[in-house]
């Protein structure tokens, strides 16, 4: 239980970070925010937890094809705050289109034989 309080912390210092950095400066927040620091501490704790070379190796390919879907959400959600569009109907947008996107995915590579 103590471990994962530990890896839960961890995680959340980080993304506190990213917000605090943020506030004061979009752009340095903005860079802690989309360091892989989160897929890191995943193969850390999936390592530690496993010692599994293939299961990481597998997690980390998967992980790369699931960010490549989740950019244009970085797109959309600035495009329609800037066209006058609310936070939270603009979040939701980029989060629907990120589902959409990740089923789509998943349905192209399994027809190309990638397994996730």
């Amino acid at each position: 239980m103590l471990y994962l309080l530990l890896k839960a912390a961890t995680s959340g210092v980080i993304i506190a970070l990213a917000s605090e950095v943020a506030r004061r400066f979009s752009g340095w927040g903005a860079l802690i925010a989309s360091l892989p620091l989160v897929s890191i501490l995943g193969m850390i704790w999936l390592w530690r937890d496993t010692s599994d070379p293939q299961r990481l190796a597998d997690h980390a390919q998967a992980t790369f094809w699931f960010v490549l879907p989740s950019l244009p959400m970085f797109l959309l959600v600035p495009l329609l705050l800037r066209r006058g569009v609310g936070f939270w109907p603009a979040l939701l947008g980029g989060c629907a289109l990120t589902v959409v996107l990740y089923i789509a995915m998943t349905a192209l590579l399994t027809r190309t034989g990638v397994k996730l």
